[in-house]
């Protein structure tokens, strides 16, 4: 792919670029991906109907659901993230499914790649992380050939990753200036204003996806363990023990009041197509 220059970043933007890209390498992801989200991929691809020779860019790839099986189809892919340490299990996992790829560091909000470089850019709960929202819709949409296609896969706020957020909220450092909150791309008029008219055809419908876990404090430790932004939050209040437990006690509470009685938890997202005029 013809790259482009890359926008000059502040010393605020590249210290926290820099936090984002440990927190997303600490943990275990690739796992959690595979074990919890993986089907995440396939369904996005398939509402963007990737085809045969198309070029496609995986935003906030991680390790490869989204980028993985457009490839099977195959597309010309280029697999995206701005943390490069999930590329490994990425790489791995290509090639036991005999697909073809290119891996590329690149942060969401300044991608290194020309206007109109791609036929269908997706992301599967991934852009929705990057703290500039206009940036990165901005940058979606400019790499995105007209007439080309977006994809997009966002926890709800009112799901239950976003209540996840809600209740690590009091524990977390606070926002920095001009970031916004991740749940907030899996509100339909928050894209809808992110994209404004530069797309048509759009279309959303917002789904469940089936999670099991024996308890919620089974939840709780399955991310204290493998999941960045909750890792992050412990991390931050390690030295409070009151903290701690009330953080511990709120999740787990989240946890057990999401399961039914088959031990199931429906995750909400927001699935959304569009097209580039």
């Amino acid at each position: 792919m013809t790259d482009t220059a890359v926008p000059t970043a502040t010393d605020a933007d590249r210290a926290l670029k820099t936090k984002h890209r440990a927190m997303w390498a600490s943990g275990d992801y690739p796992t959690l991906a595979s074990e919890l989200i993986w089907d995440l991929g396939p369904r996005l691809v398939a509402a963007a109907d990737v085809r045969p020779g198309e070029r496609v860019l995986d935003i906030a790839a991680g390790s490869g659901n989204v980028a993985i099986p457009a490839a099977l189809r195959g597309a010309t892919v280029v697999a995206s993230d701005l943390a490069p340490e999930l590329f490994d299990v990425g790489r791995r996992l290509a090639a036991e499914a005999g697909a073809e790829l290119e891996w590329r560091e690149a942060d969401a909000e300044a991608l290194p790649f020309a206007d109109d470089a791609f036929d269908v850019a997706l992301s599967s709960v991934g852009i929705m992380f990057a703290p500039h929202h206009q940036a990165a819709a901005d940058e979606l949409v400019r790499v995105t050939a007209p007439g080309g296609r977006i994809g997009l896969i966002s926890w709800t706020p009112e799901g239950f990753i976003g209540q996840m957020f809600k209740v690590m909220k009091p524990f977390a450092a606070p926002l920095p200036e001009g970031a916004q909150p991740a749940p907030l791309w899996g509100d339909v008029d928050h894209v809808r204003d992110l994209l404004g008219d530069r797309v048509t055809d759009v279309m959303t419908v917002r789904e469940p996806i089936e999670i099991r876990f024996a308890t919620g404090e089974a939840f709780r430790d399955y991310f204290k363990k493998n999941y960045g932004p909750t890792i992050a939050v412990f991390n931050r209040i390690a030295g409070d023990p009151d903290q701690v437990a009330a953080l511990d006690a709120a999740l787990a509470e989240l946890g057990n009041n999401a399961l039914d009685a088959s031990g199931a938890m429906q995750w909400q997202y927001l699935l959304l197509t569009a097209r580039v005029r």
